[in-house]
């Protein structure tokens, strides 16, 4: 009992003494309010001073825009296992914007896939359910219309994509992360990328921006200093799922082609050569050929490659196979897969004359072929 009560007289002492040095280390006006705090008011606001241009351009950029582009959220119907009930669920969101005064709006394909419904919102928030037009999955284009009629925001003025350059300043609006009518800017980092879309085909083409696209960027514009439009951001590269400063956006020159004739007959065709070629058996044929190109496997009867006398390979009966022609160019711009044959196919329409080149018993041919339209 005693030792206990040592103890704690100890203990009581020790803190006594500390609290006696802390009181003796604190100012001795310590805790209390003196007339100039009594009397504290706001702090004189400084002069801001005139914005810098390069501020005044972005924000009329974004101003200018704002109204011409529009929130997307998606809805997909699903039924209930043991009950057999359709239940209609929230699927996603995106972006788009205002393509013409008679209500169509440009998405990405990937934002409505599979969805039952989609609701567009404006930007002054009134919403409207939207009608499918058509889309493209080879380009990751959707093309909806919505009846407004009642102050109908004007179209997003249209620019080109085959004069961009690398280190044009950019400018996104979209909805990332359904955060609504968000800007982000940064600078073209590359030209002509090529990328696998959700479908399987690989997207030519692609515009690469580090200006900051996330999750629900999808279908927004993407804006060169003008506020012209200069492609659609449609996709990322990150590991995380969000913005690593690699963005991509279809560049305006190929959505300028594939949307009017969404429009006018709610699917997009190819134009096409009338050949047979694999991605896969390309890339074995053309390393033991050593040639960088695309052979062609097969030339379809009267088709327009055909009618140009290209000719395609030939299989024994042993098996082996002789080459026919291998494409390396197109209107002079080298291919050496297939995907790049078909996306400099792509740049031109049904009926259009190209110059194709090809190698044969190892020597070039240039070769005119009227494009037909494709399956």
């Amino acid at each position: 009992m005693i030792d206990r009560f040592a103890s704690r007289l100890l203990w009581l002492t020790l803190a006594g003494a500390f609290l006696i040095a802390l009181w003796r280390w604190l100012p001795a006006d310590f805790g209390r309010v003196d007339e100039a705090a009594r009397n504290a008011a706001p702090r004189v606001v400084a002069a801001r001073g005139d914005l810098a241009a390069d501020e005044k351009a972005t924000i009329e950029i974004f101003e200018n825009a704002r109204d011409s582009v529009v929130f997307i959220s998606t809805r997909q119907q699903v039924q209930d296992f043991w009950t057999r009930n359709v239940f209609s669920v929230p699927r996603g969101t995106g972006s788009g914007f205002i393509w013409d005064d008679a209500g169509h709006v440009v998405t990405n394909f990937h934002v409505v896939q599979a969805a039952s419904e989609a609701i567009v919102r404006l930007a002054d928030g009134r919403d409207y359910r939207a009608a499918l037009v058509g889309a493209s999955a080879a380009h990751d284009i959707a093309v909806l219309r919505i009846g407004v009629g009642y102050k109908r925001p004007r179209p997003v003025p249209l620019g080109t994509s085959s004069d961009l350059r690398v280190g044009q300043k950019v400018f996104a609006i979209g909805n990332p992360f359904g955060l609504d009518w968000t800007l982000t800017t940064g600078v073209i980092s590359a030209l002509d990328r090529s990328l696998p879309s959700d479908s399987g085909a690989t997207i030519e083409h692609l515009i690469q921006t580090d200006a900051a696209i996330n999750p629900g960027n999808s279908g927004g514009p993407l804006l060169d200093s003008a506020g012209r439009l200069i492609g659609i951001n449609t996709a990322i590269y990150s590991p995380s799922g969000a913005s690593a400063g690699i963005g991509f956006a279809v560049p305006v020159d190929t959505v300028n082609r594939v949307v009017p004739q969404l429009i006018r007959t709610g699917r997009y065709i190819r134009p096409a050569l009338g050949i047979e070629v694999d991605d896969q058996l390309n890339q074995r044929l053309s390393a033991l050929l050593n040639v960088e190109g695309v052979v062609i496997l097969r030339v379809a009867p009267d088709s327009a490659a055909a009618k140009a006398e290209l000719k395609g390979a030939t299989i024994a009966r042993d098996g082996s196979v002789t080459p026919g022609d291998v494409i390396v160019a197109v209107e002079g711009k080298p291919v050496a897969t297939v995907g790049q044959l078909l996306g400099r196919i792509d740049d031109f329409k049904v009926g259009d004359t190209v110059g194709i080149t090809v190698l044969r018993d190892g020597a070039r041919r240039e070769v005119q072929v009227t494009l037909q339209p494709g399956v």
